[in-house]
């Protein structure tokens, strides 16, 4: 079975589209700070010296089972040439 047809079958289920809808952003949070690592060619090892951290903890950040501070969010910004910027709207 391809992706596509996976999802069709998995967004018919209300409770898990309303679960997938609630952590949207938490997705693409860990999601850019999976390409911007990537982009300088970091592994999470390098990462985690850059800022001052165990590579276990970029992994747990990367597989969502870490909820980061926006200390710790800061600081993978400023080793990966990005910017940190949080915002309601």
């Amino acid at each position: 079975m391809n992706w596509h047809k996976a999802k069709k079958i998995i967004l018919k289920n209300k409770e898990v589209r309303r679960e997938l809808e609630n952590n949207k952003m938490e997705y693409k949070i860990i999601g850019d700070i999976i390409l911007a690592r990537k982009e300088k060619k970091f592994t999470q090892k390098r990462l985690a010296e850059l800022i001052g951290t165990k590579q276990s903890n970029i992994s747990r950040l990367e597989s969502g089972n870490y909820n980061p501070t926006l200390e710790f969010l800061s600081k993978i910004a400023l080793a990966t040439g990005r910017k940190l910027k949080v915002s309601f709207a």
